[in-house]
């Protein structure tokens, strides 16, 4: 294996890596190769190495390494690669529609939500295409896609059981709680704040707003079930911390004031 020995300065490095930042975001994908080559080759990779990774013939690393020698970071290629230019197929641009929608982590990525270079590279990984990032919005706009707001969703939640929980779980309790004339209560607890939520405002730029506040920042604490079929409603406020023993408080009060049986769904309950 052919290996060439050359030190990148630290001023070299950072230069060659912001020109193919440029080069990534253009998407010059021959530029891009070589600004990773001689990287590589500086950090002691032999051509075979180089070359492999990069999916280019061993003669072309040595090559651009020889260029890189005897003109530096301004002996990077610049002529555009002669025919028609690689593009997605309708095929491509389906499959591509719905790698989108399963998400950037089934995709091999860490990130949860898409951005412009990481659909750059999915498409290069995938399809072969190295488009330009800013291509990125037109393309997926054609595609139906548009950039928007995430909303959070908790990733515990099971759909299967959500939905067992709707077919079977839910009309056996409600069949159950008929039988045994008990009463079926749903409870849960809630803390509520005493100051205000703030909201956009007029002011200089550059000079963010202050709003003053007064009083104790504590919020209101409250417990509470409600009967599922006749309304009925139990509620106990809570000056301290929400805890396991004021809670069963709380249940033992409603417990002196019925006297039927009792099923109980407790949100959140472990």
């Amino acid at each position: 294996m052919c290996r060439v020995r050359f030190t990148l300065t630290t001023y070299s490095r950072k230069a060659m890596k912001r020109r193919l930042k440029t080069a990534h975001q253009q998407g010059n994908l021959r530029q891009v190769k070589y600004l990773l080559a001689i990287l590589a080759v500086g950090d002691g990779r032999s051509f075979a190495e180089v070359a492999e990774v990069l999916r280019v013939h061993e003669k072309t690393v040595a090559a651009w390494v020889g260029r890189f020698c005897c003109y530096g970071i301004h002996g990077a290629p610049r002529q555009k690669p002669t025919g028609r230019p690689p593009k997605l197929t309708p095929t491509h641009q389906a499959a591509l529609a719905t790698l989108i929608d399963e998400g950037p982590l089934k995709a091999g990525f860490s990130g949860a939500c898409w951005r412009s270079p990481l659909i750059q590279q999915l498409i290069y990984d995938r399809f072969g295409v190295f488009y330009n990032v800013f291509y990125m919005a037109p393309l997926l706009k054609n595609l139906g896609f548009r950039s928007q707001k995430a909303a959070f969703v908790s990733d515990h939640l099971d759909e299967g059981k959500r939905q067992a929980w709707c077919t079977t779980t839910w009309p056996q309790m409600l069949r159950l709680a008929n039988e045994q004339k008990a009463l079926l209560l749903c409870g849960a607890e809630a803390s509520f704040p005493q100051w205000g939520t703030l909201s956009y405002t007029w002011a200089r730029r550059g000079h963010q707003p202050m709003v003053k506040t007064s009083g104790k920042r504590k919020g209101d604490k409250v417990f509470g079930v409600i009967e599922y079929f006749t309304g009925r409603f139990w509620y106990q406020g809570q000056e301290g911390r929400l805890t396991s023993a004021t809670y069963m408080a709380f249940l033992t009060r409603v417990l002196a004031q019925v006297t039927q049986p009792i099923m109980l769904i407790q949100d959140g309950a472990k």
